[in-house]
C-alpha cells in the first residue's frame, strides 16, 4: 500500500473518530455515479478499521432539468421517493453522504430520526488538506453563538455594496467539517455559520466584485455585477457579461422565487484558500475552499425552505465574496473581509 494511501487512510479514521463513530454501531456509506470512486473506497476501509457494522447502499441518478439543460441539485435527490432507502437511512447510527442530498425533504427527515450525517464529495487531496479539529468547532459555535443572538446583518464593501438583513425568524447553520451529534449534518470539509434571513424584509445593494465567486459556475466573477434587493427579493442585475449570465441562469428556472435570498453567513476556516478554485477543473471539486475560506462573506438565492421558509426554488446560487465587512447589531464581525481578533478564538467563549 502505498504511502500516501496510508495517509488518506489516516485522515479518513481522524474524521470517523471527530464524528464519534463507535465499534458496533450502524454506519451507511450511501453512493451514487458521481461518488469519488476513492472515496468510496477510503470510507468502506475506515469505517470498517473503526468496526462499524457498515453497509453500502448505491442509489441511481436522479432525472430532472434544471437550468441550461442541467439536473438541478436542489429538491430532487437519488432518493426522492425511495422509501426502502430513506428508512433504512433512518435507522443508521451515521451516514456518510458521498452523493450530495442537500436541500431535500429527505435529509430533513433522516437528521430528525436522530442519525448523523456527513456529506463528501471533494476529492481525497482536498479533504486531507482541509481537515478540522476541535477548535475550529469551537470557533464556529462561538461565531453561532453572536449570530443567534442578533436581530440585523448589514454588510458594506468597497465595491458598493450595503445590504440590511433582520435576522432571527430561522435557525443557525453551523458547519465544523464533521458529525459528531445526534441529528447533526455536516460538509467534510467545512467551517462556516450561516442563517436564513427574515422573510421579505432584506433590502439594499449588493455588489459582487472581481474575483468574487459563484456556484454551481464555479468560477471568478471578472466583472462587477449590481444586484437591488427589495422586500427580501433581487429586483435588479446589472453589469457585463456575469451579470448577463446570472440573470438568465435565474430566469431559466421560471421561477420568481429563484429571484429570493437564500442562506448568508461568513466563512471561519484558516486552511481554506480563496484561490484554490482557480487551480483545478470545475468537474474536480465542489468549492468548500471558496465557501469556507476565513472571513468570506456567503451570499445565496433560492430556497428557504430547509430552513422551515416558504420559499422552494429549486434554483440556489452560492456567491462566496472576499472583501465584505460584516456587523450584528452595529457590532462588527469581519472587517473588509477578515475576521476581526475577537472572534477568532479557538476556545470555548
Amino acid at each position: 500500500m502505498p504511502i500516501i494511501d496510508d495517509h488518506q487512510l489516516a485522515v479518513w479514521r481522524e474524521i470517523l473518530q471527530l464524528c464519534k463513530v463507535q465499534t458496533g454501531e450502524n454506519l451507511i456509506v450511501l453512493t451514487g455515479e458521481t461518488s469519488h470512486p476513492k472515496n468510496i473506497d477510503l470510507a468502506m476501509r475506515a469505517s470498517a478499521a473503526m468496526g462499524a457494522h457498515l453497509c453500502r447502499i448505491d442509489v441511481p441518478p436522479v432525472v430532472g432539468g434544471g437550468a441550461f439543460g442541467q439536473r438541478s441539485d436542489v429538491a430532487a435527490t437519488p432518493i426522492s421517493g425511495h422509501r426502502m432507502v430513506i428508512d433504512t437511512l433512518k435507522r443508521a447510527d451515521m451516514v456518510l453522504d458521498l452523493v450530495g442530498l442537500l436541500h431535500s425533504p429527505e435529509q430533513l427527515e433522516i437528521l430528525a430520526a436522530g442519525t448523523r450525517m456527513l456529506m463528501i464529495i471533494e476529492p481525497p487531496d482536498v479533504l486531507a488538506r482541509l481537515t478540522t479539529n476541535a477548535d475550529d468547532k469551537h470557533r464556529v459555535l462561538a461565531a453561532a453563538r453572536q449570530l443567534r443572538a442578533a436581530k440585523v446583518m448589514h454588510v458594506s464593501s468597497d465595491a458598493g455594496t450595503d445590504l440590511t438583513m433582520p435576522v432571527g425568524q430561522f435557525p443557525i447553520a453551523s458547519q465544523w467539517g464533521y458529525a459528531d451529534e445526534p441529528g447533526h449534518w455536516d460538509h467534510w470539509p467545512s467551517a462556516f455559520v450561516s442563517t436564513w434571513p427574515t422573510e421579505n424584509l432584506s433590502h439594499g445593494r449588493l455588489v459582487i466584485d472581481e474575483g468574487d465567486m459563484m456556484f454551481p459556475f464555479k468560477s471568478y466573477v471578472q466583472s462587477k455585477i449590481v444586484l437591488d434587493i427589495t422586500d427580501g427579493f433581487i429586483t435588479s442585475i446589472q453589469g457585463g457579461f456575469d451579470a448577463k449570465y446570472l440573470r438568465k441562469h435565474l430566469e431559466s428556472f421560471n421561477d420568481p422565487n429563484a429571484f429570493g435570498i437564500s442562506h448568508v453567513g461568513w466563512g471561519l476556516h484558516p486552511k481554506a484558500s480563496w484561490g484554490a478554485l482557480g487551480l483545478r477543473d470545475k468537474v474536480q471539486s465542489h468549492g468548500m475552499d471558496s465557501r469556507s475560506f476565513m472571513g468570506n462573506f456567503l451570499f445565496s438565492t433560492g430556497p428557504n425552505s430547509e430552513a422551515g421558509g416558504s420559499n422552494h426554488s429549486r434554483c440556489h446560487i452560492d456567491i462566496p465574496m472576499a472583501d465584505c465587512s460584516v456587523s450584528l447589531d452595529g457590532v462588527p464581525i469581519t472587517d473588509h473581509g477578515e475576521v476581526l481578533p475577537s472572534n477568532t478564538g479557538s476556545t470555548h467563549a
